[in-house]
């Protein structure tokens, strides 16, 4: 399903940042916040889906994603981004969201769900576990390890940025390829990311990210700080094929303890790490049926029991 005439174009402030944001419908809030490589446009498929079972649709632009909303300071912690976000649900102020995140919108919606919990209805990632638990437990499963070697390569400054813009961005297409194996995005989709990434100052905030996340503060986080709650009803989503994290590792770092209000894990078949571009409708279903359990107010009754019945949850094939 393509956007309509219908999208919206919103924007935001946080402090001196400005933040865009695309947006579709009326109804409950549902905020959606992309990753990297990546941008807003990657919710295309999302926004009108939500609209039509009822909901407001809002895709924001991260961070140092565009010009005016690089920060002077640099600074591109998680919790720096989960702020912008509860700045952004400030100034709608519609009460609590739902919040949906894929990859960097993930950590940072753990992020953001657990340092203030009251703002959010329900919450979503895709591709990306339990942000603390993956920076401290999931480095150090090997196989996982390995396929984070990207993270290691862009705390290199100056060379990666080189690295990542030669050949027209030739090592982003190749990072799509590689973590959704077997797919193909259509050639707007990339060139989309690619203007976005060529903006002045872009891609050198986009790995500011992975700067941030692999700096000595973040590695020496003890594990109390890493294995922080998330008090906020979870839905997780991993492709099976998942290139950049494996689906079992996801799988294996979703702890139940981590989510005091219940989790679900759900893999999708036949899909990578860009699983909501690659199987829209098995994705936005999956979603609408979440998002207007927590609307109904059932979901509470379906988490209810004890550990076994919630890891029960956690492992099924479906919901």
């Amino acid at each position: 399903m393509a956007i309509t005439a219908d999208l919206e174009h919103l924007s935001f402030q946080h402090g001196p940042l400005v933040f865009a944001a695309k947006a579709m419908g009326e109804g409950p809030v549902v905020i959606c916040l992309h990753g990297f490589p990546d941008n807003a446009g990657s919710f295309r498929h999302q926004l009108p889906a939500l609209a039509e079972a009822g909901f407001r649709a809002i895709s924001v632009t991260l961070r140092g994603y565009e010009r005016s909303s690089i920060p002077e300071n640099g600074d591109y912690s998680v919790e720096a981004i989960a702020a912008d976000i509860c700045a952004v649900i400030d100034q709608l102020d519609p009460g609590p969201v739902h919040l949906v995140g894929h990859d960097w919108g993930a950590a940072i919606a753990y992020n953001a769900a657990a340092k203030a919990p009251q703002d959010f209805k329900s919450l979503t990632t895709m591709a990306v576990p339990h942000a603390g638990r993956f920076a401290r437990d999931g480095l150090r499963i090997p196989r996982q390890l390995k396929m984070s070697w990207y993270m290691g390569f862009f705390n290199l400054p100056w060379v990666s940025d080189w690295a990542v813009r030669r050949r027209d961005y030739a090592f982003i297409r190749n990072l799509w390829r590689n973590w959704s194996p077997g797919w193909s995005p259509e050639p707007a989709v990339l060139e989309s990311v690619v203007d976005t990434l060529s903006q002045p100052g872009v891609l050198s905030a986009a790995l500011g990210y992975y700067r941030a996340a692999l700096s000595l503060s973040a590695l020496l986080a003890s594990a109390d700080e890493a294995h922080y709650p998330v008090p906020v009803p979870t839905l997780a989503l991993s492709g099976e094929r998942d290139g950049c994290i494996a689906s079992d590792v996801f799988e294996q770092l979703t702890i139940v303890s981590d989510f005091p209000q219940g989790v679900k894990f759900h893999r999708v078949a036949e899909a990578g790490h860009f699983l909501h571009q690659e199987q829209p409708e098995v994705v936005n279903s999956l979603l609408i049926e979440w998002l207007t359990a927590i609307e109904d107010d059932r979901l509470g009754e379906d988490l209810a029991g004890n550990g076994d019945r919630q890891r029960h949850l956690l492992i099924e094939a479906g919901l």
